[in-house]
């Protein structure tokens, strides 16, 4: 490249892009290899692979699979959108309706997408059945709509995957966690504003000062990555401390008081607090629910009771049976007073009876 005159001393970077094909299992591969000549002489090399399967329906059931998925995601937008229309802006109020509205963003933005590679795949096979694979075909583009098809995809399954929260509202476990992020939504976002201001003036703490003494404080990324595994516990004290004989155990001490004592300590409350809340005003139908599970596995044989169950059983068995007097004595009382109303009920009207008669 040097003696054809491509490349002298003032290039930068050197692209090398070729098409890989897999005849067996169908499969292009995009290789971009980059040389980058740096300011100080060295070179950095990096390599970049995308494989391409342009083939997305390789059986019956996968288009099957995708047309039903295509007719429930217009039948959901058929009902958002009724929703839409009676609620109005409180529709946007609703944390469901926010995951369905994803959904179905992503679904409707997949199946565009889909067809905008799916045209690219055309061009790409024309190009090549015209040319017999004698030249060099680009698929810069075709990868970047399959990565961005990807993306789509990973995120209708995210929030397909939230939606199964709601799916399992009458588990208990789950409607429990919740209503506990419910409850504690508000503060969670506060807590959340004020820890990140907390966590940004130390990531620029520890930046500033040992930028030139620690490699994993090299840069913004690798400093909060840092900061993230100290508030795990997972620190090396050593290094910090062969950083700077001062600053070094004062900042850490600082850092672990201030946000691990004292900011997960509140994160800790905030959760506790409403899981608590929560489990106070568990709704019945929840317990219900789980109470005719729990018969249905008994009665069919699929969940067997070990000791402790069998003992719960016929304690409450038992308690059922036994009647405490002391529990009955306001009835009996009750009993007893309106006994006696009626009997001077009666003598009242066999008076007025006599007296009519004239005795």
């Amino acid at each position: 490249l040097h003696q054809l005159d491509w490349i002298d001393e003032k290039t930068r970077a050197v692209f090398i892009q070729l098409t890989l094909y897999n005849p067996s299992v169908q499969l292009l591969t995009a290789v971009t290899l980059l040389a980058e000549f740096l300011p100080t002489g060295g070179i950095y090399t990096t390599a970049h692979f995308e494989p391409i399967n342009f083939y997305t329906f390789q059986s019956i059931l996968q288009l099957v699979c995708t047309i039903l998925y295509i007719f429930f995601i217009i039948y959901f937008m058929i009902i958002e959108i009724r929703l839409l229309f009676e609620l109005g802006l409180k529709y946007f109020h609703q944390f469901w309706s926010i995951i369905q509205l994803g959904i179905i963003s992503c679904s409707l933005g997949s199946i565009g997408v889909y067809f905008w590679r799916f045209q690219e795949t055309n061009r790409i096979s024309q190009l090549f059945e015209q040319t017999n694979g004698y030249i060099y075909i680009n698929l810069q583009l075709a990868v970047y709509v399959n990565d961005i098809l990807t993306f789509l995809l990973g995120y209708c399954c995210f929030f397909s995957t939230i939606k199964f929260i709601q799916l399992f509202r009458f588990n208990q476990r789950i409607s429990l966690f919740a209503e506990t992020l419910k409850y504690c939504a508000k503060e969670l976002i506060s807590f959340s504003l004020m820890f990140a201001i907390v966590f940004i003036s130390f990531l620029s703490l520890f930046y500033l000062l040992f930028v030139s003494k620690l490699s994993s404080c090299s840069s913004l990324l690798q400093t909060a990555q840092m900061l993230f595994e100290m508030t795990l516990m997972k620190f090396n004290a050593s290094q910090i401390s062969g950083a700077d004989a001062f600053l070094g155990p004062f900042c850490f001490t600082l850092f672990m008081l201030l946000v691990v004592f004292v900011c997960l300590s509140m994160f800790l409350s905030i959760i506790s607090n409403g899981f608590h809340h929560a489990k106070e005003n568990q709704k019945e139908d929840q317990i219900m629910l789980s109470f005719m599970l729990k018969k249905f596995l008994r009665w069919t044989g699929l969940k067997k009771l070990n000791q402790t169950e069998i003992q719960e059983e016929r304690d409450c068995r038992m308690r059922s049976q036994y009647v405490d007097s002391i529990d009955i004595f306001s009835n009996r009382i009750d009993q007893l007073l309106e006994a006696f109303d009626k009997i001077y009920v009666d003598q009242q009207v066999e008076l007025l009876r006599l007296e009519k008669a004239g005795v």
